[in-house]
């Protein structure tokens, strides 16, 4: 994540804000720009930016930001959509009747936010179902509001990906987690984890990249509901592969090769995020030793580099920092994983297939706007 100040005051913003609040004005993300703009009403019933790059450029605030005060991104005023990017991926919201829900479904919708920043920022594809009927993303927010009515599974299924909006809940949440024997489970996890299922289909799948990711994560061909069966039947202590912590960044990518990918590709964008965030802030660590983990800010691995080595390297030395000033504040660690050489070697499959997706989008869009 970029730091963002505003443009008219200078005031340092976060990424959610809608409003300055030093100077008061109204702020829209502006994911074309990736930037935070402060924004002007126009006669027109728009809004205008004084960003320099946006000369020229008008805007309508997404729906859900106008009428429902759930967003923060503006829609460019030609974009036939009244909804931004992120929002007009979401297909069913809850019952907003219903107390607590219109609340749970703005932390899911501003965890989305943040994940289609990633992916954007990453070059790619990024469509709805609506202007993608066939590969487009649907994200489908639902509660079992009546008692007794089976419960709500989060998952994905042909890029629909259902979140249970008790993942917003984080009593319900923190419970799951123990219950299940977790290290580490939050509402952007589950969009990170959710969405590696979806660029599964559309990156590997059919691909010819199918073998290898067969060597690497296993067959995916085999039972995965009896799987899944298994691994919850025999429960993390008493898992029956030997090693597993040698082989998988966390015991439910065990369970199978689907798993290990979706949760071998939510840590990449772990990284990429959390990296970006570092480097933003201006973060360098230079310890009294030699062989401590060293972070310079000025030397940056990135998205583009030709293999995920320099960003594993950094990404060491940012979460034993992390970790240490967790602990000096009595609280768990924030990154309770360990990279070994096998999951190593998987993030890197992760980091280039998704420069080559980039570099393919690229492609397609400069033809598409040259055509």
């Amino acid at each position: 994540m970029k730091i963002f100040h505003c443009d008219h005051c200078g005031q340092l913003l976060f990424f959610e804000n809608s409003r300055c609040v030093n100077c008061a004005r109204a702020l829209a993300y502006l994911p074309e720009l990736q930037r935070i703009a402060s924004l002007e009403p126009a006669p027109d019933g728009q809004w205008r930016s004084a960003l320099g790059e946006a000369a020229g450029r008008s805007y309508r605030l997404c729906k859900n930001y106008e009428n429902e005060d759930i967003c923060n991104w503006a829609v460019l005023a030609d974009d036939p959509q009244p909804f931004c990017q992120s929002c007009r991926s979401t297909q069913v919201i809850p019952d907003l009747t219903t107390a607590g829900n219109k609340e749970a479904w703005f932390q899911l919708e501003t965890a989305k936010r943040r994940l289609f920043y990633s992916l954007m920022s990453l070059g790619l594809p990024v469509h709805s179902r609506g202007e993608d009927p066939a590969y487009g993303l649907a994200f489908q927010f639902l509660a079992a509001d009546v008692p007794g009515a089976a419960p709500v599974m989060t998952g994905h299924d042909n890029g629909i990906i259902t979140i249970n909006l008790a993942e917003a809940d984080d009593a319900q949440r923190e419970k799951a987690r123990l219950a299940l024997g977790e290290p580490y489970r939050t509402v952007l996890g589950h969009f990170r984890h959710e969405i590696g299922h979806y660029y599964w289909d559309r990156l590997v799948k059919d691909s010819p990249h199918i073998e290898d990711f067969r060597k690497l994560f296993g067959d995916e061909r085999q039972d995965y509901a009896a799987a899944l069966k298994q691994h919850y039947a025999s429960g993390v202590a008493n898992w029956q592969e030997p090693n597993w912590q040698e082989k998988y960044v966390s015991a439910y990518a065990s369970s199978h090769p689907w798993e290990d990918w979706a949760e071998t590709w939510a840590h990449y964008l772990h990284m990429v995020d959390a990296l970006e965030t570092a480097r933003a802030c201006g973060l360098t660590l230079v310890p009294a030793r030699k062989d401590e983990p060293s972070l310079d800010a000025k030397k940056k691995s990135s998205a583009n580099d030709v293999s995920v080595g320099g960003m594993v390297r950094d990404w060491v030395a940012l979460t034993y920092v992390l970790n240490n000033l967790n602990r000096s504040l009595g609280l768990s660690d924030a990154y309770p994983f360990v990279l070994t050489a096998t999951v190593i070697e998987k993030l890197d499959f992760v980091h280039k297939l998704i420069a080559e997706a980039s570099a393919t989008q690229l492609e397609e869009s400069t033809e598409k706007a040259v055509n």
